[in-house]
């Protein structure tokens, strides 16, 4: 059997849809998720039990168990559960939003703590509230530690996304098994959707590699 990649070319254009929706919903549900982990972040260090006990019950039952149940839950049984059907869209959006919160609150988490405590003590020393203190003195110094951890959870999230697939919604990964369906070409069209992948994935992965690298010699 030969195989012929430049049959691929015909398709482009709904590779390059796919890759869109994917990239759209990595990034939508990643800024969405990094903001929301940055509160439960700050639910895990709080100073009130019950609020640290929901938070560490939270992020556990998330990054425990695979991101393909999460979505299939929420896609199959959450419906049922509200009495309404939900759009796939919603779903997925829904799904990785709560996945990535779960994922980035670890990570906002050690960044807080890499914090020097006299940052803290010039907090209590110029009476700031505590919405001034996380405003304007914790969140910076968070997301500058944890923005090369931060882009390497996106490239992994934009690795994952290729699961919503699972549940019709057409992304890169739907547009390549579809495409490799109707062409009874799986070869050219799967290696085609794994090589776009990795050239968005690993220049990526590279860069956050080299960001914590100079910022750890920075901190040296």
């Amino acid at each position: 059997m030969t195989y012929d990649f430049s049959f691929v070319l015909s398709y482009w254009d709904v590779l390059l849809k796919g890759l869109l929706v994917t990239i759209a919903f990595t990034s939508l549900a990643g800024l969405v998720g990094a903001l929301c982990g940055f509160g439960m972040c700050l639910a895990r260090v709080s100073g009130n039990a019950g609020v640290r006990w929901f938070a560490a019950a939270y992020v556990n039952l998330f990054r425990g168990t695979p991101l393909l149940i999460q979505l299939f839950w929420i896609y199959f049984c959450l419906p049922v559960l509200v009495g309404t059907d939900l759009p796939p869209y919603v779903c997925v959006f829904v799904s990785l939003v709560l996945y990535t919160t779960a994922i980035t609150s670890e990570t906002f988490r050690g960044a807080i703590k890499s914090i020097p405590p006299e940052q803290h003590d010039a907090c209590v020393a110029l009476n700031l509230p505590w919405s001034s203190k996380i405003i304007f003195v914790i969140f910076p110094q968070t997301l500058l530690r944890a923005t090369p951890s931060l882009l390497s959870n996106m490239v992994s999230l934009f690795k994952e996304s290729a699961l919503i697939s699972s549940v019709g919604v057409a992304d890169l990964m739907f547009a390549g098994q579809s495409l490799s369906n109707a062409t009874a070409r799986p070869v050219e069209f799967l290696t085609t959707v794994a090589v776009i992948y990795f050239v968005v994935a690993f220049p990526l992965t590279h860069f956050a590699s080299r960001l914590e690298k100079r910022y750890l010699a920075r901190m040296a």
